[in-house]
C-alpha cells in the first residue's frame, strides 16, 4: 500500500497530515496489514524529524506562490509552477499511489492534479469554515471530502462529504494539569491564562498583551506564546514594562511550546487567547474557555468565520482585531474567569464542538480506498 500526503507550508496543514498519518499506521495494524509506504510531497519537509519519526519519505517538489496582488514574482512563480506540475507528474507517475491524501494550498495542486490525470483516489480534508482555492478545484474531483466545520460542507458536494472535525496528534490530544506547576515554573493557586498566536506569533495580540501586562499579573499568570520571529522582540518590551514590578515572575513567555508544555498548559488553563486557525479544534478538545481573536484580512475572511462558528457552539467569545484594546482584552479576561457559570458553558460548548475522532474517521477511508485500488 502507497499513500502519498500532499499540502504544508503551514502547521495548520501539516500537523494534521502527521496525526491522519498516525492513525492510519494504527489501522493497518489493526488489520493486520503490511505496513504503507507513505510519501509527503512538498516543496519543503517543514519538520524533517517529525517525518523521520513517523516514516514518511519526503519528496521534493517546486511550487510558486500564488498571490492575490500585482508582483513581479508572479512571472517568476509562474514558472516555478509550471515546472512544478511536470515534475509532480513524473514523481507521482514513478510512486503511483493507491491514495493521495490533501490538506490543501497552493504547493496541493501539482500533486492533486498528477492525481486526477493517473486516475489515483483523491482525499482532502479542509479546515476552515471557507475553503482555499486549493480545496475548492481538487473538491469536484475528489473522492471523499472531509471538513472540519460543517458550514465548509455547503461548498463540497454533499454525496461525498463528512463533517469529521480536524485531525489531532496524539501527543497533544489530553491535557494534562500533572507536574505543570513544577514543568512551567507556575504558582499553584493563581489563575491561569494562556496566549497562543500560533506558531508564528500574532503581531496585534502580542503587542497588546504587552500593554495589559502591569493589570494582568495583578490577578493571573501568564503563559504567552509570542512566536519565534517575535520572541525577541516580545521579550524586549516585556522587560521594559514588567521592570521593578514585583510579579513580573507570573509572566511566562515562549518562542513556542512543545507538545508536553502545550498539554500542561491546557492542563492547568483558566482561559485561551487565540487565533481562529486550527489551533481552535485543540482548544476544543481540551474543553478549555476562550477569547478568539481573528486575523481581520485572512483569505475568504475564513478565521473570522472560524471564530464565529466556533462562538455559536458558546465555546468562545469573539473580539474583532480592529476592537481589540488592552481595557476590551482584560475586560473580556474578567467576565469569563469571574463567572463560573460562564466558563463552565463554555467548557461544555467547546466538548460539544471537538471530534478527538477526527484523524481515526479520515484514516479508515483512506485505508479502505488505498485496499480498493490495490485490486
Amino acid at each position: 500500500m502507497k499513500i502519498i500526503l500532499a499540502g504544508g507550508g503551514s502547521g495548520g496543514h501539516f500537523y494534521p497530515l502527521i496525526a491522519v498519518t498516525e492513525a492510519i499506521r494504527e489501522v493497518i495494524a489493526e488489520k493486520k496489514l503490511l505496513q504503507a509506504q507513505i510519501y509527503y510531497l512538498a516543496p519543503s519537509p517543514y519538520n524533517a524529524g517529525m517525518l523521520f519519526d513517523n516514516e514518511i519519505e519526503f519528496k521534493r517538489i517546486h511550487a510558486g506562490k500564488v498571490r492575490r496582488y500585482f508582483s513581479i514574482l508572479n512571472v517568476v512563480d509562474f514558472f516555478s509552477t509550471a515546472y512544478g506540475f511536470i515534475e509532480s507528474f513524473f514523481k507521482v507517475f514513478s510512486i503511483f499511489p493507491d491514495v493521495i491524501f490533501s490538506k490543501g494550498g497552493f504547493m496541493s495542486l501539482p500533486v492533486v492534479f498528477a492525481g486526477k490525470i493517473l486516475r489515483i483516489p483523491i482525499v482532502i480534508h479542509e479546515n476552515d469554515s471557507y475553503p482555499g482555492r486549493a480545496n475548492l478545484i481538487a473538491g469536484k474531483f475528489a473522492k471523499k471530502i472531509a471538513v472540519s466545520f460543517a458550514e465548509a460542507g455547503e461548498f463540497f458536494p454533499k454525496e461525498k462529504t463528512a463533517w469529521t472535525g480536524n485531525p489531532l496528534r496524539k501527543e497533544i490530544l489530553n491535557a494534562s494539569r500533572e507536574g505543570a506547576i513544577e514543568y512551567l515554573n507556575l504558582e499553584g493557586n493563581t489563575p491561569t491564562i494562556v496566549i497562543m498566536g500560533g506558531s508564528l506569533g500574532a503581531k496585534k495580540i502580542n503587542e497588546t498583551i504587552v500593554q495589559a501586562l502591569p493589570k494582568l499579573i495583578e490577578k493571573y499568570q501568564v503563559i504567552h506564546q509570542a512566536g519565534k520571529a517575535n520572541f525577541e522582540e516580545i521579550k524586549g518590551y516585556s522587560d521594559v514594562v514588567l521592570e521593578n514590578n514585583p510579579l513580573k515572575s507570573r509572566y511566562h513567555l515562549f518562542d513556542y511550546l512543545n507538545p508536553l508544555a502545550l498539554r500542561m498548559s491546557a492542563g492547568i488553563a483558566n482561559l485561551f487567547v487565540s487565533r481562529g486557525g486550527s489551533t481552535l479544534f485543540e482548544i476544543a478538545v481540551w474543553g478549555v474557555p476562550s477569547i478568539i481573536i481573528p486575523i481581520s484580512d485572512s483569505n475568504g475572511d475564513h478565521q473570522r468565520k472560524n471564530a464565529y462558528n466556533y462562538a455559536r457552539h458558546k465555546a468562545a467569545t469573539v473580539i474583532e482585531e480592529t476592537n481589540l484594546t488592552p481595557e476590551i482584552l482584560l475586560a473580556e479576561i474578567n467576565d469569563i474567569v469571574d463567572n463560573p457559570d460562564l466558563a463552565n458553558a463554555m467548557k461544555a460548548g467547546a466538548k460539544e464542538f471537538a471530534k478527538p475522532d477526527a484523524a481515526r474517521k479520515i484514516a479508515e477511508v483512506i485505508v479502505d480506498i488505498a485496499l480498493t485500488h490495490e485490486k
